[in-house]
């Protein structure tokens, strides 16, 4: 790395239904945020480092407006797109990034068929695949969820499942946890923690920002490499620009847009 520090990426994160964003609780309770394009260029100009479009709704029929989605938006923004929902197979992730994502995160599928991660990994590159990790705490307890965070593992752990998928040759993992998302109550810091300490590849901290201090605790306390948000952008006075302002304040090193 040399004296040049990575910097810390903030990435704010669309959930996408039927072709519109939309933002829960806890996975649940979808209101209507408005058009994905419109936001995506709004999180674009204010120098967003990345951007993360999830398709809660991804099934087949609606695989087609997630491929334009991509593609609209990345002839009209400059950052780098990640994108997942659905993915199950390496036509999939050959389209999205065809479409013009940079990434492809999975999820439900990596779970069920392991070696589809490893499969993807070696055609398209580690770069491009990116392990997400949803999870739920009941009684002190993290277990992985699949399916949009409808349907337990059987107890996966998610830190055991974050050594696996890094073996499997993902380049880079999101930890969302179900509980805190939505809630604004910040992130799952000892959750994001333990998987940074047991993997090697660079881990994003999603679900739970209430407040900017949030982003700076994801990086400073629990060590991530880059922070999302999604409902402190939509529902408060805060953006792209004030957030990257206070991380920078806050001793961050961000990218300064």
């Amino acid at each position: 790395m040399g004296s040049e520090m990575l910097k810390t990426r903030l990435i704010p994160a669309l959930l996408l239904k039927n072709g519109r964003c939309v933002k829960g609780v806890q996975f649940a309770n979808w209101r209507d945020t408005g058009n994905p394009i419109t936001n995506a260029k709004i999180y674009d100009a204010q120098g967003a480092d990345e951007l993360l479009f999830l398709d809660i709704t991804a099934a087949t029929e609606n695989r087609s407006i997630l491929f334009d989605l991509i593609a609209e938006t990345a002839e009209n923004c400059f950052m780098p797109l990640t994108v997942g929902g659905g993915v199950r197979t390496l036509e999939d992730v050959r389209k999205l990034l065809q479409a013009g994502a940079d990434k492809v995160t999975v999820n439900t599928a990596a779970v069920q068929n392991p070696e589809f991660v490893t499969k993807a990994a070696d055609r398209f590159g580690n770069q491009c695949i990116v392990g997400s990790i949803d999870v739920r705490e009941e009684f002190g307890k993290h277990e992985v969820y699949t399916h949009c965070g409808t349907q337990a593992t059987g107890g996966l752990n998610p830190v055991d499942w974050a050594i696996k998928l890094e073996k499997l040759g993902v380049g880079e993992i999101i930890i969302t946890s179900i509980t805190k998302e939505g809630t604004r109550t910040g992130y799952d810091l000892p959750l994001i923690s333990s998987i940074v300490n047991a993997v090697n590849v660079p881990v994003i901290a999603s679900g739970g920002v209430g407040t900017l201090q949030d982003l700076v605790d994801g990086v400073k306390i629990a060590h991530a490499s880059a922070v999302s948000a999604g409902t402190v952008f939509h529902f408060t006075d805060q953006s792209v620009i004030k957030a990257r302002a206070f991380m920078k304040q806050a001793g961050l090193t961000v990218r300064i847009a």
